[in-house]
């Protein structure tokens, strides 16, 4: 019997190559990436990486306009049936080009021939276990995104978008009761002019200073002022971390409510009824990839709601300002919703579950005897669990100690079938059932 021949190591051919480039240019890029730039007919890339190639990368030069990532479908479109060479800084597929390029052509289209990343030269340079640093990128992105990143002991890097990021840097941990926090700046990292500043905390950071290079990246051992207010990584953060008018699901109701929520990488929320937009904004903590949409009538509400979302680290929050269920009209497909306020309102509970996906979770929550007969009804047709959460806070009583009860809150928890795609409508649903817990809390 012939044995089968040993499978092919040849590279596949592809349309498209994306070569990353440090800041040694030239002399850091293995033979294979210079063979691929040597043979292009088309080089696309930024200023700075164009100029780093020699005079034989003989290939037109096409500079990335701004913004860039609108024109990486028409570029590429233009060049089409052209040997094509993307140049990207340091590892393409880490924040970087190589993602756009193959969400356009397909994976299959794409030869990605990486560089070593900032971060690997980073944590190399400072000695930090990659796997323990939390990387934070603020290019073509608001600096508000750290903040859902600062924990005491924490590492991290943050991806600089130029020479201002390290003041931004240091001016949101003061801001956020991080200034004692150690912040080193690292420049042109694997090049000739590579310069690693020494560690300076964001409380002495120098306001008038003048910018370094804009090819950095800012490292942070986050260190938490005394007295700061404690953010943990889990929902149910303290109610002062929130600015509100009274509008606000409290601590251990919040906690509750997102455990039923359940947000998992990548799932989109709607927030209806935002109050504070305290459920949201601690849904889209969990995960970068979490999505959120608040939905809030008040406008004055709404301004706040987006004012919660930056100073906690989610500036992606999305703030719709109009009463539901009109203002639902046009959002993308849930994977979950909340409902907040306004259950009353006609047609918003049935809104709501059919714009859910199968599979999706809906939760409810009331303090109301109006809206808890609602919430009953939808029990008794789609099931769920149909729950009463009570807590309660120790007060003074004379010179003694005792529980002032809260208000106590209904809550419909219920997760759409699979096979479901219309809208609520008759059916028989498991018998009514109460479930009531006691906690101590600070629901008031």
């Amino acid at each position: 019997m012939t044995p089968a021949p040993p499978p092919s190591t040849a590279v596949p051919t592809a349309a498209v190559t994306v070569v990353g480039i440090g800041a040694d240019g030239w002399d850091g890029i293995p033979g294979a990436a210079r063979a691929e730039l040597l043979a292009a007919e088309v080089v696309i890339g930024g200023p700075r990486q164009l100029g780093l190639l020699p005079p034989e990368c003989a290939g037109e030069r096409i500079p990335w306009p701004s913004p860039l990532r609108p024109a990486v479908p028409r570029l590429l479109a233009e060049h089409s049936g052209r040997r094509i060479a993307v140049l990207a800084s340091g590892d393409p597929m880490f924040y970087g080009i190589g993602r756009a390029v193959t969400e356009v052509l397909g994976a299959g289209a794409v030869r990605v021939l990486p560089h070593p990343s900032s971060v690997s030269y980073a944590c190399a340079r400072l000695n930090w276990p990659v796997e323990d640093v939390e990387i934070v990128t603020v290019v073509g992105r608001p600096t508000a995104r750290i903040a859902a990143a600062l924990h005491e002991g924490r590492r991290l890097l943050v991806l600089s978008a130029g020479a201002t990021t390290p003041g931004e840097v240091a001016a949101l941990l003061r801001d956020r009761g991080f200034g004692p926090s150690p912040i080193r700046v690292l420049e042109r990292l694997g090049g000739p002019g590579e310069r690693t500043t020494g560690a300076v905390t964001a409380d002495a950071w120098p306001t008038a200073a003048a910018p370094g290079d804009p090819l950095n990246i800012v490292a942070v051992e986050c260190r938490r002022a005394p007295g700061a207010l404690r953010l943990g990584a889990v929902p149910g953060l303290p109610d002062e971390a929130y600015e509100h008018d009274g509008q606000l699901t409290k601590r251990h109701i919040r906690a509750a409510t997102l455990g039923v929520l359940a947000p998992a990488p990548g799932e989109l929320l709607w927030d209806v009824g935002g109050g504070s937009g305290s459920i949201a904004v601690e849904w889209l903590r969990t995960h970068p990839s979490c999505r959120a949409v608040t939905v809030e009538r008040d406008p004055v509400r709404a301004e706040r709601i987006v004012r919660n979302a930056e100073r906690l680290g989610v500036p992606g929050l999305r703030v719709v300002t109009g009463a539901a269920p009109e203002a639902l009209a046009g959002l993308p497909r849930p994977d979950a919703v909340f409902i907040g306020g306004g259950l009353t309102a006609p047609g918003l509970l049935e809104a709501c579950w059919q714009a859910l996906a199968p599979g999706g979770r809906l939760v409810a929550n009331t303090v109301t005897l109006e809206s808890e007969a609602l919430l009953a009804a939808a029990h008794r047709r789609h099931g769920g669990e149909l729950v009463r959460l009570a807590t309660a806070r120790a007060v003074p009583v004379g010179g003694f100690t005792g529980w002032r009860q809260a208000m106590p809150v209904t809550q419909w928890a219920v997760e759409k079938p699979p096979e479901e795609t219309g809208g609520p409508g008759p059916g028989a649903g498991p018998a009514d059932r109460a479930v009531t817990a006691g906690t101590a809390g600070a629901e008031k």
